[in-house]
């Protein structure tokens, strides 16, 4: 599967979450991932789309390190199963984030 058809899948699944899936470039850093995940509840994570059987390359895997040691979530995904497997993880986490909020905005 092309890397663009995951990265449509994933736009539209996201989008049925009621989140936004932005495309990501940062013209000062070179290998950042391919998407910026948001959700509702202020829950965002990284994405790095790749075409089936592709793998993230040494660099693109330091940057991903990089993002993950400032506390965001990186997912590399290759296929719709990936990212249903991803966001399987995700709404669970998200799930938990939420109820944090929900418990926060109440104090």
């Amino acid at each position: 599967m092309r890397e663009s058809y995951v990265e449509s899948y994933l736009y539209g699944e996201i989008k049925g979450l009621g989140g936004f899936a932005y495309k990501f470039s940062s013209p000062n850093r070179r290998n950042v991932p391919d998407r910026l995940v948001l959700l509702p509840f202020r829950f965002c994570f990284f994405v790095e789309c790749k075409a089936t059987g592709k793998k993230a390359t040494p660099a693109q895997l330091r940057e991903h390190e990089r993002l993950r040691r400032l506390g965001f979530p990186v997912y590399v995904v290759d296929s719709k199963p990936a990212v249903d497997a991803m966001l399987v993880e995700i709404v669970g986490l998200w799930a938990v984030w939420k109820r944090r909020i929900k418990r926060w905005l109440k104090l």
